[in-house]
């Protein structure tokens, strides 16, 4: 039964656990199921796959020590596919490096936990990126040099009347820079507008985003300008 303190949002959306340890994979879907959230567990990316293929879940907590593929590659696959780009990645592991924090952050994944790790603050950051994922109701075509157009409602980005398949942070940077044309947001900003306050990534990130987005925009892409020392603008 999902729980009374649990956001109606949230209720039954469905979260998959992948992780090798069966003790993590209990502890993660008991207390996200006192929460009210739907679990599905798995040992092995093949399996996870295979599920996949049949249902798309809301949110994927992800172990990088699998006993099959590296759980940096199961990223890089999820957030390369049109499918599967948007669903919002949490990566739950035992390596504490800063490379591999960065590289998570990098490939897409929208937040980082450590092992060992508190199973409340967990849910918490669960509900955190799922938040950051809703789109305001009142929010309407955003449209910038007659060429870009960034749909909110349906987290749709055209250019030159081409659908370009974006991963969740790169939509929302993307979004963050053309509500204001012409607006220089510093780095700082932007990782704010990405992550949250509670995110400990440096700034580089946000260039490695900036640098992906314009190779996805094709000649979209000249619209985001560097300014040298503060940070980035988008503008016609």
């Amino acid at each position: 039964m999902a729980s009374a303190s649990q956001p109606a949002e949230f209720r039954q959306r469905l979260i998959a656990v992948v992780d090798d340890e069966p003790d993590i994979l209990e502890l993660v879907s008991l207390h996200l199921n006192r929460t009210g959230f739907q679990t599905e567990t798995f040992v092995t990316a093949a399996s996870f796959y295979e599920f996949l293929k049949r249902r798309i879940p809301d949110l994927i907590i992800l172990d990088l020590m699998l006993p099959d593929v590296d759980g940096v590659d199961v990223c890089r696959f999820l957030k390369s596919q049109p499918d599967y780009s948007r669903i919002p990645v949490i990566m739950l592991t035992a390596r504490t490096d800063e490379a591999d924090r960065v590289l998570g952050l990098e490939l897409g994944a929208d937040d980082y936990i450590t092992k060992p790790f508190s199973p409340r603050e967990l849910v918490a950051r669960v509900r955190s990126v799922l938040r950051r994922g809703e789109i305001s109701s009142d929010e309407e075509q955003i449209t910038v040099g007659g060429i870009l157009a960034i749909h909110p409602r349906r987290h749709e980005v055209v250019v030159d009347g081409r659908k370009v398949p974006l991963t969740g942070t790169e939509f929302r940077l993307l979004q963050a820079l053309a509500k204001r044309p012409g607006w220089v947001f510093s780095r700082d900003q932007l990782l704010n507008e990405i992550w949250g306050e509670e995110k400990a990534v440096i700034d580089r990130t946000i260039d490695v985003h900036i640098r992906h987005l314009r190779v996805k925009l094709g000649q979209a892409g000249e619209l985001i300008k560097n300014v040298r020392g503060v940070g980035y603008k988008i503008e016609a």
